[in-house]
């Protein structure tokens, strides 16, 4: 087990592997811890010290029969401890699943060994180590939520004593439908109660739905509740729960209609009285790919409301075949199904579940759900948080400096992270998130301590147990950083100049700065700035120490938005690319907190940019003239952040909401606009060679295009397609003495003497005919002999007759002749 720097201990044992309960015993100072085959007595403050070891493995003979029933000798024929729970001052309860045969025995904590005492676990313990499960132990009795035979398929809330037989809940899907438990503790209504009032138990867990139509198999998150003094019937439900009711728990974001239908764990803040009692649920969605988590909270009132007043459920027949649950709407029976008994059933002569009507037991029977759900505080959940899957929940009250109480809510995830959140007037705020191991592994359990003064986590494991402080005050460096934590377990002490846990030190109250609304304005104030020198053609940011807040990127006291050479980065970081002269200034990161209706900054990191150009350009050093390289300590040089910059956290980060014209840096100069270079000058010599390479590729591109050309001129001369001149050229070049088809010249010849008859007026009125047409050079089509032109003149020849052309009597000039050679 890897730990980190953060934890005060933890606990593991060399080949003993799946930590499986946890027990604390705060008036020993002893915190039990049960495993594979192994219980271990450590230390509660420290659980590094281990005060006592005992081994419980299983015989050759069980296992042996484990095996033969199709399970496997490494892993499930083995003793996993799933009970322990305080019997008396002196003994311990103990339950191991004992290769699918769950066996109790009672543990002496006198010597730390068992009393072999063993008794049958069924119903009390679950047979599979991987099977959901819970117990509580009340007043000498253990109430049980677990499976009740091998295959896990009959689930069971039960109840056990030395006194009494085994009371458990009906066989019946209506009952419980596939449960997987995750919490009972008991609710101690019945102390001073004005209506003779019985104390119950109530039981949280996730079942496979019976009211809701669905394609598949849809979850709802239950809270069941029974009675402490519940006999069962005398005829009617006998050995069975004459008071188990169970209720929906809902926990879902109206506004998006998003229900989140899977509880995780439970915490119950326990009050004085029990009407102030928190109950604290941890719940995700059934669908995976969500990737949401809530924290829901349910004043016990609420649940007391529903479970005394609300309405009953009930299943009919539909088709004659299909179910469906409905509302009941006709006469509930009297005494009030599932009612504990109080003073009014006293009245009348019902001492106990036993003396109950049969009417008002088959009622329960067959109506064990209620319709109305049980609603969170605000109708919404507290806290809702992405890409992180809770797991396990802790609650503690905390009183802070000023006399406010507020409830402090610890929750781990599967990544074996602890997030610590604040809740105040209605809001959360998650003060820390720390990692518990460097290898990722799910919390199964946590505890918290009850003390305040003294307060540990611990956190269950497969690997082991871990131990941790419920504050790191000391982590905060400067004033700023403590009072904006909003933490009511820290203050800032300004004698010592340090964070300190207000619940472990002796400081004077009253000397000591907490705000628990984010205001540090009380806090010493001081501008933290870094001067930074730099040539690089791109510049890359972080702001340190804003990890869940928003932030404001500034320069030279002017917002800074996402121009075409800013790019605000998601992780709060700024990139500046295209770095010129002008951008040389005083860069400042503040942080925006929003709390109570208004919102509180914070100067986080500031960065003084003076840029210096390669020795061939004018120098920008006169940007800052106090500054210079070697005014940076040496580790403040180029980092590796690809930036050649040193982000620098804040020492003495500073106040709330100020002005813009506060912010003056000790060290800062105004750069002197007159020395600026202008904008086409070169900071980077990379940006030159950038720019010299961009002259040689258009040019490139340019010859490129010219060959191209030349090529496609080059095709279409020597494949005759282009005009005379260039076919003239050709037949110089290549020296063609290529002579026409014959029937190409007598097509031609007839063609021209047509065009010439038509075009020649002189002919048609009797004169001199005009000279013959000369080719132009343009090659005639193949296919001539598709007809004669006609002349156009009545007197012409029939339409039947071919044109009377004699070829040879009409020279003709080839473009592609070598001289005037008539045919």
């Amino acid at each position: 087990m890897s730990l980190t720097a953060a934890l005060f201990g933890a606990f593991w044992e060399p080949d003993v592997f799946n930590y499986t309960t946890l027990l604390l015993s705060e008036e020993r100072g002893v915190l039990y811890v049960g495993a594979r085959e192994a219980v271990y007595q450590l230390n509660m403050s420290n659980v590094s010290i281990k005060s006592n070891q005992l081994l419980w493995k299983v015989p050759e003979r069980d296992m042996s029969m484990c095996i033969l029933k199709g399970k496997s000798k490494e892993t499930d024929c083995r003793n996993y401890i799933r009970v322990l729970q305080v019997l008396d001052e002196d003994t311990l309860y103990v339950c191991g699943t004992h290769a699918f045969q769950p066996l109790c025995d009672y543990l002496s904590l006198q010597g730390f060994r068992l009393q072999d005492r063993a008794e049958d676990g069924r119903g009390k313990c679950s047979f599979d180590p991987a099977q959901s499960f819970t117990s509580v132990m009340v007043d000498g009795e253990l109430y049980s939520g677990t499976a009740y035979n091998f295959l896990g398929s009959e689930p069971i809330i039960s109840r056990s004593s030395l006194s009494q037989s085994l009371l458990r809940t009906e066989y019946s899907t209506s009952w419980l439908n596939e449960p997987s438990f995750v919490f009972a503790d008991v609710i101690r209504e019945g102390q001073n109660s004005p209506d003779g009032d019985d104390d119950k138990i109530y039981y949280f867990f996730t079942e496979v739905s019976v009211e809701y139509e669905f394609f598949g198999k849809l979850l709802i998150p239950r809270i069941a509740r029974v009675c402490k003094g519940d006999l069962g019937g005398q005829r009617t439900l006998q050995k069975k729960w004459t008071s188990f009711l169970k209720a929906k728990l809902v926990c879902s974001m109206p506004e998006l209609n998003f229900v989140f239908n899977v509880v995780h764990d439970v915490f119950i803040l326990k009050a004085p009285h029990w009407r102030d009692t928190v109950i604290y649920g941890v719940f995700t969605s059934q669908w995976g790919n969500v990737g949401l988590s809530a924290v829901c909270a349910y004043n016990m009132s609420s649940v007391h409301e529903v479970f005394s007043k609300g309405k009953y459920m009930q299943k009919v027949t539909v088709e004659q075949s299909h179910t469906k649950w409905v509302r009941f709407n006709g006469i509930t029976p009297s005494p009030r199904p599932g009612e504990c008994i109080n003073n009014l059933n006293r009245m009348q002569n019902i001492t106990s579940s036993l003396q109950l009507p049969d009417k008002t037991l088959q009622f329960v029977k067959d109506h064990p759900l209620l319709e109305d759900p049980v609603l969170p505080i605000g109708n919404g959940p507290r806290l809702v948080t992405k890409d992180v899957n809770y797991t396990q929940i802790a609650v503690q009250r905390v009183q802070a400096l000023d006399g406010s109480i507020h409830h402090v809510i610890f929750t781990g995830t599967d990544k074996g992270l602890l997030h610590k959140s604040l809740v105040l007037e209605g809001e959360v705020h998650i003060v820390e998130e720390i990692q518990l191991l460097k290898n990722t592994e799910p919390i199964k359990t946590l505890l918290l301590s009850s003390q305040v003064v003294r307060t540990f986590l611990w956190f269950l494991m497969y690997s082991g147990v871990v131990q941790s402080p419920t504050a790191f005050c000391e982590k905060y460096p400067s004033c700023v950083d403590c009072v904006l934590a909003r933490d009511p377990y820290c203050a800032w002490d300004p004698h010592s100049g340090s964070c300190l846990n207000i619940f472990q030190h002796d400081a004077d109250p009253r000397k000591l700065i907490q705000s628990l609304k984010g205001d540090a304005g009380t806090c010493p104030t001081g501008v933290p700035c870094r001067n930074v020198i730099s040539i690089k053609f791109e510049l890359k940011w972080s702001c340190f120490g804003a990890k869940f807040l928003s932030v404001l990127w500034k320069l030279n006291g002017r917002v800074l938005t996402e121009a075409s050479r800013f790019l605000l980065l998601s992780e709060n970081g700024l990139l500046i690319y295209s770095v010129t002269p002008e951008d040389a200034g005083r860069y400042e990161c503040w942080s925006v907190e929003a709390s109570m209706g208004q919102n509180f900054t914070r100067l986080v990191v500031g960065y003084a940019l003076q840029l210096e150009l390669p020795e061939s350009a004018p120098s920008v050093s006169a940007l800052h003239p106090s500054s210079a390289a070697s005014t940076l300590p040496p580790e403040e040089g180029n980092t590796s952040n690809g930036s050649g910059l040193t982000p620098a956290h804040t020492d003495a980060p500073s106040l709330t909401t100020p002005p813009s014209n506060a912010i003056k840096p000790k060290h800062y100069i105004p750069p002197e606009v007159s020395n600026l270079p202008t904008r086409t000058e070169t900071l980077d010599p990379s940006a030159k060679y950038i720019q010299q390479d961009n002259s040689v590729a258009l040019l490139s591109l340019f010859l490129l295009f010219f060959l191209l050309f030349l090529a496609a001129l080059a095709y279409n001369c020597y494949m005759q397609y282009l005009p005379a001149p260039c076919l003239r050229l050709r037949s110089t070049l290549l020296g063609s003495n290529k002579k026409p088809q014959p029937e190409y010249a007598a097509c031609e010849a007839g063609l021209m003497e047509t065009v010439q008859e038509k075009m020649d007026p002189a002919n048609q009125n009797g004169a001199h005919p005009l000279r013959t047409l000369r080719d132009t050079g343009y090659e005639t089509e193949p296919e001539c002999g598709n007809g004669g032109v006609p002349s156009g003149n009545d007197d012409s020849p029939s339409k039947e007759q071919p044109f009377d052309v004699d070829c040879a009597s009409q020279p003709i000039e080839y473009a592609d002749a070598d001289a005037d050679t008539p045919y």
